[in-house]
């Protein structure tokens, strides 16, 4: 049986649009952060999905029960968002991230910004994860390794002990509009702890252990 053709489109590349073979596909791909693709068995859905929400075509259907289940199956969800800081002992920055789980694409990065803490970048990193995901009508669930975070996120207030100074006054803007933003809105996004005893490091960890 001959093989079916397949469609490629690439949301984010160093070219966009849609190919009808893998080679130019991989060229407007390969080697640029974060590239956005996808295949399709018929050119006309790969346009249609071009002009819409990334998110939308790679997003699985999962069943509730693994959904209320993370590690049913022995592993993450691979179809969610995974986000992290880190904190540098020495110059006293922090700065965080966000990824797509699956592949680790980057999806927002934010910093180095000074005079920080691990834990206010874990704070403000979910609630970077959550205002993108409201905005952009993304349904993936959020892991996060730190559990101070998370109790942070229920009580909509980052009970940090960090001294506010002019070094850090642009971070210290950055919790009050995270905050604010919490008593705002609301959120469907599931936020899930990250198992790193079982499952190694988050993939949105920095890498400076």
């Amino acid at each position: 049986m001959a093989k079916k053709k397949k469609f490629y489109a690439v949301w984010e590349g160093h070219e966009t649009g849609v190919f009808d073979n893998w080679k130019d596909c991989e060229r407007a791909i390969k080697g640029y952060p974060g590239a956005k693709y996808k295949s399709f068995e018929d050119e006309a859905k790969a346009h249609e999905a071009l002009g819409g929400n990334y998110w939308k075509h790679v997003v699985n259907k999962t069943p509730k029960s693994a959904a209320s289940n993370p590690s049913a199956g022995g592993g993450p969800l691979l179809e969610s968002i995974s986000v992290d800081a880190a904190y540098s002992s020495a110059s006293k920055d922090m700065e965080y991230q966000g990824v797509y789980t699956k592949d680790k694409s980057v999806i927002f990065k934010l910093g180095p910004l000074p005079k920080g803490t691990n834990n206010v970048g874990e704070f403000l990193a979910l609630v970077h994860a959550l205002a993108l995901c409201k905005q952009r009508n993304i349904p993936l669930p959020i892991y996060t390794d730190s559990m101070t975070a998370m109790a942070w996120i229920r009580n909509k207030k980052a009970k940090t002990t960090l001294k506010e100074e002019p070094a850090n006054e642009k971070l210290f803007d950055y919790i009050d509009r995270a905050e604010n933003w919490l008593k705002n809105n609301t959120w469907k996004n599931k936020i899930l702890k990250w198992d790193t005893e079982n499952w190694g490091e988050i993939p949105a960890d920095f890498g400076r252990k």
